[in-house]
């Protein structure tokens, strides 16, 4: 069994298959979004979840924008990887009962989504420019970029108050 669709024969093909994975990826983390934060108790990890959901929103319109922009159909692709990704962080909340302890619990998984989407954005961006399409680069470029800040901001807020009240 291959890892690959018997459809992808090509780098552009491969670009696109990408493309779709991560289009899927991001609505699903757009739906995991506001049971995270319910469940946070951190003013600040709240706020750094509910400022991601309105970001994935834009990363959900960028990703639109560069297939329309490839010629591609907008369309998902199912991620096996983000499922369980996701799947994973449900079942480890649903086992913590002290809430600080729950919200660092939250941050290493929301760390693990942004460090799948980082690798995901980062081959995306080397693949397009590589394809001759810098249009589609910068903007996937952009939401790298945003990626890596928000795991800097949870790993700010983690550092600086949620582990220590965990411990």
């Amino acid at each position: 069994m291959g890892w690959f669709s018997k459809d992808i024969q090509t780098m552009d093909d491969l670009f696109v298959h990408q493309l779709q994975d991560i289009y899927y990826a991001e609505q699903q983390i757009l739906k995991a979004l506001p049971g995270m934060i319910d469940k946070a108790t951190d003013p600040q990890l709240k706020q750094a979840f509910e400022d991601h959901r309105k970001q994935t929103e834009t990363h959900i319109t960028r990703l639109q924008a560069v297939f329309r922009m490839h010629g591609a159909a907008v369309k998902g692709q199912d991620c096996p990887a983000i499922d369980g990704i996701i799947e994973e962080a449900e079942e480890v909340a649903g086992e913590v009962e002290d809430k600080r302890v729950l919200d660092a619990a939250l941050i290493a998984a929301a760390q693990a989504v942004e460090h799948y989407e980082m690798t995901r954005y980062g081959t995306l961006v080397a693949w397009a420019r590589q394809l001759g399409r810098p249009d589609c680069a910068a903007e996937l470029e952009k939401t790298l970029k945003e990626e890596q800040a928000a795991d800097e901001k949870l790993t700010d807020i983690a550092v600086s108050a949620v582990n220590r009240k965990a411990a």
